[in-house]
C-alpha cells in the first residue's frame, strides 16, 4: 500500500535535519560531547540539557549528534564501497557472461556462505584504523547483494534495442557500458542503496553495542546504549534518546528508500 506523501516528506525532513545537525555539531552552541561533570551525573532532561546527562555527566544530546556522525560515516562509506564494487563486478558478469560470470558468481556464493558476523568480527579484530575497518567489513558484507542487483539489471538492459543498436553502430564495450548501461543502472542501485544505508546504520550500532565498533571515548549510538544499559531503570533517558534517534533515522531511510523504489518501478513499468 502506498504511504501518504506527507509521511515521505516528514521522513525527508527528519533526514535533512539530523544530517545537518550531525555535520555542524562542532559549531552548534551545545556542550562538549566528551566533557564530564560529576555534578550532572544521570541528570534528567531539562532546558539546559535537552536529553539529560549520562552516568559520567556528559551531555546526551551532544553525544547523540556526534554519535550519529560516526553512524553516518560508517553507513555511507560501507554502502558507497559496496555500490561501487558491486556495480562494477555485476555489470561485468551481466554484460560479458561466459567464464567471467561463472567466476564472479562462485566468488559471490562463497561470500554469501560465509557468516557475516564472523567476517565482520574477523575484520574488526585485525589491526588498523577502527573506522576504516568497520567500513570495509560492512562493505564486503553488502557486496554480494549489490553485485546481484547490478547483474540482474544489466542482463535486462543488455537485451534491449538501444544496446543492440549501439553494438550495431560499432560502439566499443566500454562505451556501451559507460553510456548506455550505467545511466540506466543508477536508479535501481540508488533505491537499493538507501535501504542498505538503513541496514548499515543498524549494523554499526549493533557492533558498537557489542564493543566491536568505534572505541571510546568517541561517542557512538550503540556504545552509548551499551554503556548505560545497567542504569536504564534509574536514568532511562540515557538509553532512550540515542535509541529513539537511531530508530527514527532507520525508519525514515526505509520510507525514503521505498518511495524511490516505487517511483523507479513505476517508470520501468511505463517504459
Amino acid at each position: 500500500m502506498r504511504k501518504p506523501r506527507s509521511v515521505y516528506r516528514i521522513a525527508l525532513a527528519w533526514l535533512a535535519l539530523v544530517l545537518l545537525a550531525a555535520l555542524t555539531a562542532d559549531w552548534l552552541p551545545i556542550r562538549d560531547a566528551l566533557h564530564q561533570s560529576l555534578a550532572d551525573m544521570l541528570k534528567p532532561p531539562s532546558a539546559a540539557q535537552w536529553f539529560g546527562a549520562d552516568s559520567l555527566g556528559r551531555d546526551v544530546f551532544s553525544r547523540s549528534l556526534h554519535g550519529f556522525r560516526i553512524t553516518l560515516m560508517v553507513s555511507l562509506g560501507s554502502v558507497g564501497l559496496a555500490l561501487v564494487v558491486g556495480t562494477v563486478v555485476g555489470v561485468c558478469a551481466g554484460y560479458f557472461r561466459g567464464w567471467i560470470e561463472r567466476v564472479i558468481l562462485i566468488v559471490i556464493d562463497v561470500l554469501l556462505a560465509f557468516p557475516p558476523l564472523v567476517l565482520v568480527i574477523a575484520m574488526v579484530a585485525y589491526p588498523g584504523l577502527p573506522l576504516a575497518k568497520v567500513v570495509i567489513a560492512l562493505g564486503i558484507v553488502f557486496v554480494p547483494a549489490t553485485t546481484r542487483i547490478a547483474r540482474a539489471n544489466t542482463l535486462r538492459f543488455a537485451g534491449l534495442e538501444f544496446v543492440t543498436a549501439a553494438r550495431a553502430a560499432g560502439m566499443s564495450d566500454a562505451r556501451i557500458i559507460g553510456r548506455e548501461l550505467l545511466p540506466n543502472l543508477v536508479p535501481p542501485m540508488l533505491a537499493y542503496g538507501l535501504l542498505l544505508v538503513a541496514i548499515a546504520a543498524l549494523a554499526e550500532a549493533a557492533l558498537s553495542f557489542l564493543g566491536l565498533g568505534i572505541p571510546p571515548p568517541a561517542p557512538s549510538l550503540g556504545s552509548m546504549m551499551a554503556g548505560e544499559q545497567s542504569r536504564v531503570m534509574e536514568a532511562p533517558h540515557a538509553v532512550f534518546f540515542p535509541a529513539l534517534m537511531l530508530f527514527l533515522t532507520i525508519f525514515a531511510l526505509n520510507i525514503v528508500g521505498e518511495e524511490v523504489q516505487r517511483r523507479h518501478d513505476g517508470r520501468a513499468g511505463a517504459a
